[in-house]
């Protein structure tokens, strides 16, 4: 074994979302690929393993913690402005090529991201909640990593923001299960889905399977929780009408008001063939969106280049609600009520927070 993974299985739990099976077997319930786990083995995340018939999962320790703005997530319609304590931990169900955080998100499975050992520091739940307080944060995020396969962690996080006050939302692949979801329903808010392609060859490639994506944006939206999907626009990869049309189709079928963000890929990791997104692509992603009947469209990565798909409109009269540059929120005008100011429209989202989901 690697020092990594020495120091990792050191800092593990058993885990809650599993049930054991014959011959000291273990069924893991974290994520879609559902990993029937032997004994002495690792499911396909390699941070969730079998010790003597318990599933050891992560805990106690994260190998990012940073304060970011809300927008970076990205979540539009998520406390415009707010900070949000984001946290992660090592480890992935996928293995995308194009990966913008593949020293966290790969460890234990490329030897080059070993050097995520440097990352790794114990602390505690309070902890957390502690520098979310202090950095005057009022939503707390697991992402950085694949939070599904670490939501154990996660949940005992929340527990603790939820008691302060806060906000909790994941960043996912959006490969769930029921039983991952109904143990964070107590908790979650907010879910961020990476719908990556509408190809299920191309999923597969990734590491996962359309169907358990698109049955997990389903999922998250009809459990209640508020859901905004991204897009990565990759060049010969999903970027044809086709498949745009396709995945637009699809979320506007789920929910009109589901946010749609499609951004901008730059070369990473391991795909450096494809030519960086350009702004006329997002445009065009952005323009099939709306054509699909989609009510809030977003153009990511390239601020200044993408013109009125940086910020809200409404829907109705298309008054500006919420101006953007970048990440920066240069102005706010839903009103309290979550309401276009100008003619009464009802804008969906989290824009005032009072512990309830609208």
């Amino acid at each position: 074994m690697s020092s990594l993974a020495n120091l990792l299985d050191s800092l593990t739990i058993e885990g809650e979302l599993y049930e054991t099976l014959d011959n000291g077997s273990v069924r893991c319930f974290a994520c879609g690929h559902r990993c029937l786990i032997h004994e002495g083995r690792r499911g396909i995340c390699q941070v969730r393993f079998n010790a003597a018939g318990k599933l050891r999962v992560p805990f106690g320790y994260v190998a990012g913690l940073q304060n970011d703005p809300i927008e970076k997530k990205p979540f539009s319609h998520v406390l415009p402005g707010a900070n949000a304590l984001t946290f992660g931990m090592l480890g992935c169900d996928y293995h995308c090529q194009f990966c913008q955080n593949w020293l966290t998100s790969q460890a234990l499975r490329d030897p080059a991201a070993d050097l995520s050992a440097q990352f790794v520091r114990e602390i505690t739940p309070q902890e957390i909640v502690k520098q979310a307080q202090r950095v005057k944060a009022s939503v707390v995020v697991s992402s950085y990593n694949e939070p599904l396969i670490t939501s154990e962690w996660a949940a005992a996080i929340f527990k603790e923001a939820k008691q302060a006050g806060l906000m909790c939302a994941y960043v996912s692949n959006g490969n769930n299960t029921p039983e991952v979801m109904e143990y964070l329903r107590p908790y979650l808010d907010a879910y961020k889905v990476d719908l990556k392609s509408m190809n299920d060859k191309n999923h597969r490639s990734l590491g996962g399977t359309l169907k358990n994506t698109l049955d997990g944006i389903k999922r998250a939206r009809e459990m209640g929780l508020w859901v905004e999907v991204v897009t990565l626009v990759i060049p010969g990869f999903n970027d044809s009408n086709e498949e745009l049309w396709e995945a637009a189709r699809f979320l506007a079928g789920v929910s009109p008001d589901i946010p749609w963000h499609v951004t901008a890929f730059h070369k990473d990791y391991r795909m450096t063939s494809p030519d960086n997104t350009s702004p006329q692509t997002l445009i065009r992603a952005a323009e099939i969106g709306r054509e699909a009947g989609l009510r809030y469209v977003y153009a990511g990565n390239l601020p200044g280049h993408v013109g009125e798909y940086e910020s809200t409109h409404c829907p109705k009269c298309s008054y500006q609600l919420v101006k953007r540059s970048g990440y920066f929120i240069e102005k706010n005008r839903v009103t309290e009520e979550g309401k276009c100011p100008k003619c009464g429209e009802g804008i969906a989202g989290l824009w005032y927070f009072d512990g309830s989901r609208s």
